[in-house]
Parts: structure tokens; C-alpha cells; sequence
């Protein structure tokens, strides 16, 4: 089982940009398959981005497409989420997640281990 802290997380401004960062521990990084969710006070968790073994695939919800970029390093365990042109609706925690499966899947549920979250506030 995965350890994934997350960090980098604050408040921005409207506009503004942010990165998020994901390192893992406790496992064979390359084998899995992660994901960055997201969740508003009162509302469901959301997809955000996810991204295959190798970095070679991506897949992004559609409010986040041109915003937002995924990416990672196999060699640092590490997972980052890029976040540009932020809006006040970005506001939420946003989680990072590992999956030991081989398709990328918008679908919380195949995500086997989580991150704490991390705290993004955008104020206009």
C-alpha cells in the first residue's frame, strides 16, 4: 500500500496559478496508475486529472481541459497537478490517489490508496 502526502496547496487569486505536489512512498510507483480529485464544501468528490504508468497517457475532466496539466516523475515518486488560469470554483481540497490498475479511469472507486488533501482557496 501506497503513503502519497500531498503539498503545495494556499490561497491564489483568480487567475493565478498553483502547483500541487504528490510523493509516494512505500511501493513500486511506476506500477500504479494515479489520479487527482477534488471536493467543494457540501458537494461530491470529483475528478480532476489522471495519468498512466509511464506519464505516456492522460486523461482530464472537462473542467479542468487547458487549465490543468498532470504529470510525473517515476525516478522521484512523485505526482504533480499544475493548475493555471485558477477559478474561484477550483476552490476545494483535492486529493492525490494511486490505482493499481492499467487504465485510466475517472472512477474514484478503482483508486486503492489517498493522500490527505490539500487546501486550494481562490479568492477574485
Amino acid at each position: 500500500q501506497l503513503q502519497l502526502v500531498e503539498s503545495g496547496g494556499g490561497l491564489v487569486q483568480a487567475g493565478g496559478s498553483v502547483r500541487l505536489s504528490c510523493v509516494a512512498s512505500g511501493g513500486t510507483f511506476n506500477t500504479y496508475i494515479f489520479g487527482w480529485f477534488r471536493q467543494a464544501p457540501g458537494k461530491e468528490r470529483d475528478f480532476v486529472a489522471s495519468i498512466s504508468r509511464q506519464g505516456g497517457g492522460t486523461m482530464y475532466a472537462d473542467s479542468v481541459k487547458g487549465r490543468f496539466s498532470i504529470s510525473r516523475n517515476n525516478a522521484e515518486n512523485t505526482v504533480w497537478l499544475h493548475m493555471s488560469r485558477l477559478k474561484p470554483e477550483d476552490t476545494a481540497v483535492y486529493y492525490c490517489a494511486a490505482g493499481p490498475g492499467v487504465a485510466l479511469t475517472p472512477n474514484g472507486n478503482l483508486y486503492r490508496d489517498w493522500g490527505q488533501g490539500a487546501q486550494v482557496t481562490v479568492f477574485s
